[in-house]
């Protein structure tokens, strides 16, 4: 895998696949780019330039744990621009990582051609979805044959009372199809994240969501929110708040998708990024 200094000198990896103008595309999680895939066949369209976040996959954990937090590795983007040789990108944050995007487009307003988020995380902007929003996207499983022990893990996670099974046993309704893929899917995560990095990532002091809510205000390039009809990490009646952020924002709602909109729709999934992502950039 190709790799570039951070400006703290922690070495970073990333890998590249697919032909065209390149995307950076952030992963969430705290967890390597290897669940992103090729983004449905995205690839195929774009060339994606996909960053393991600092201290997962073949990036280096960094001598200063604090530099987990959100906003400081905004500086690791920014290399990693530079490290391309791009005046200007095109950058897609998926969950946790669209935190660092939208961070990103604020300091660096200039260097971005077209930002999307994709079923993202809204720590940066001070959106958290409420537990009855989550049990409303979630109700609108109930006929599938798993719901009924999925939502009684998931009344306890609204509660603050899960545990380990309650946690796993809510998997499904990450997926718009809990299918023989989805749940390779869930397998292949094992083990990815850092829970060092998580457990920094939104500590105090990364965000200031009044100050972002009022940058994005200003921020001038194309940006997309595209939310799942039945994610419930990022349910769609908030992701139409983050998306009325912006001056210039396209936002789509993908039907049937969950958090990984890739998965359950890749054609579908692939026609709306890709269109977005055409625009005049360099």
């Amino acid at each position: 895998m190709p790799s570039f200094s951070a400006p703290d000198g922690t070495k970073l990896a990333y890998r590249v696949s697919g032909q065209g103008r390149p995307v950076i595309c952030l992963p969430g999680g705290s967890q390597d780019a290897h669940y992103l895939g090729d983004l449905g066949g995205l690839s195929a369209r774009r060339q994606l330039v996909l960053l393991d976040p600092r201290g997962t996959g073949g990036s280096a954990a960094p001598d200063d744990p604090t530099s987990y937090r959100c906003d400081r590795l905004v500086g690791d983007v920014e290399a990693l621009r530079e490290q391309l040789g791009l005046d200007r990108i095109d950058l897609l944050g998926h969950s946790g990582g669209a935190n660092l995007a939208v961070l990103y487009a604020i300091r660096h307003p200039t260097r971005v051609a077209r930002l999307a988020l994709v079923t993202p995380s809204t720590l940066a902007v001070g959106l958290p979805p409420t537990g009855e929003q989550r049990l409303e996207v979630a109700r609108l499983r109930a006929n599938e044959p798993w719901f009924g022990p999925a939502h009684a893990a998931l009344e306890k996670v609204v509660a603050g009372e899960a545990d380990d099974d309650a946690w796993k046993a809510v998997d499904p309704f990450f997926y718009g199809r809990w299918d023989a893929r989805a749940q390779a899917h869930v397998a292949d995560q094992e083990g990815r994240r850092n829970p060092e990095a998580a457990a920094v990532f939104a500590a105090e002091g990364a965000f200031d969501p009044p100050a972002t809510r009022a940058a994005l205000a200003s921020f001038l390039a194309p940006a997309l929110v595209l939310a799942g009809q039945v994610d419930l990490n990022s349910p769609p009646a908030v992701m139409s708040k983050l998306a009325a952020l912006f001056p210039g924002t396209e936002y789509v709602v993908q039907p049937g998708a969950g958090h990984y909109p890739w998965l359950d729709d890749p054609e579908r999934f692939v026609a709306v990024t890709a269109e977005f992502l055409s625009g005049p950039g360099e």
